[in-house]
């Protein structure tokens, strides 16, 4: 089938035309999302939601304003930005089981000087009490920048700055 003819099928909501249009374009929708996702789960079910947003919303695609598959990209690509961006997904990935993290443990002998892996934090407690703030949100408790100046009330480029800063200072404490 055409991409013409799926178009004029979906403008007139048969049915078919949503199984047409997943089967013709599923796997490279997923593959946009999974790289910006990088969850399965996840990434699959923001591909269900950007079919039922193409779906819905076909009425605002118009063949004069561009391609109908760079539409349907930036609806995905859209779609996963904004799953990303929500706090749902964010609080989810700074709550990671501490499985996740086993390995650094089991690799203690790759370490560099032999720190141990939860050792790090003894040095961070030498920094200056600034320096302690920012490494614990960044680091720590997986902060964005971004999140980090929201929840310090400091503005983003004093804390890319200051987090610059801290680090150097970090390796000075470790000799490295």
């Amino acid at each position: 089938m055409s991409q013409d003819e799926l178009l004029v099928l979906i403008y007139k909501k048969d049915e078919k035309a949503f199984t047409y249009l997943y089967d013709m374009y599923s796997k490279s929708l997923f593959a946009v999302i999974n790289v910006l996702i990088k969850n399965r789960e996840e990434a699959e079910d923001v591909l269900q939601e950007v079919f039922v947003k193409i779906w819905k919303n076909i009425d605002s695609y118009h063949e004069n304003k561009g391609r109908f598959y760079t539409w349907i990209l930036n609806i995905a690509r859209n779609t996963s930005i904004d799953k990303l961006r929500s706090k749902n997904f964010n609080n989810s990935q700074k709550n990671l089981s501490s499985d996740n993290f086993v390995h650094l443990l089991d690799d203690s002998n790759k370490l560099v000087n032999k720190i141990d892996t939860i050792g790090i934090q003894e040095f961070v407690k030498k920094l200056k009490p600034k320096c302690i703030a920012i490494i614990d949100l960044l680091f720590f408790k997986g902060y964005t920048q971004q999140e980090a100046s929201e929840e310090l009330a400091i503005p983003l480029g004093t804390i890319k700055t200051q987090n610059r800063n801290c680090i150097n200072d970090l390796r000075i404490y470790l000799k490295l």
